[in-house]
């Protein structure tokens, strides 16, 4: 099997924890990484590392402490968002877009894919802030991501 040749547009990983205890959990990855949350809001925080790229969200889901909620990859811009859709659509990916939907206290373009794992990825770029976290995607889901 020959791999694309395009490559994803320039961004970072995200990755998705889910945590037990919030408060904790910050504290635990700011001596970690050496920086504090970009973002805190009731149950979320992220940390937008610059070396290595990466950002790293922290859903606070008692009793599922320890375990992946999603993946991701942020993007510059909608246009980049746009490009990858195309692009991993051409690869053979059902892609899911999701324009202009507010989740993780952000409005924000993006796509979903699953990985033949069961991971969930998102390709992604932020819009604006919001003053709400998003709501439910489907019965079983408690939050967008």
């Amino acid at each position: 099997m020959t791999a694309p040749a395009a490559t994803p547009s320039t961004g970072r990983v995200q990755l998705a924890l889910n945590v037990d205890d919030l408060a904790a959990s910050v504290a635990f990855y700011t001596a970690l990484l050496g920086v504090g949350p970009a973002k805190e809001r009731p149950g979320y925080a992220n940390f937008a590392v610059s070396s290595p790229p990466l950002k790293l969200v922290l859903l606070e889901n008692p009793g599922q402490g320890g375990t992946l909620n999603h993946l991701g990859v942020e993007v510059p811009d909608s246009q980049a968002v746009q490009t990858e859709i195309r692009r991993l659509t051409d690869a053979g990916l059902l892609t899911v877009p999701e324009l202009g939907t507010t989740c993780c206290y952000a409005t924000q373009d993006k796509a979903w894919v699953q990985a033949p794992g069961g991971e969930r990825w998102e390709v992604y770029t932020v819009l604006a802030d919001s003053d709400t976290f998003g709501a439910p995607t489907t019965a079983d889901e408690p939050a967008c991501c």
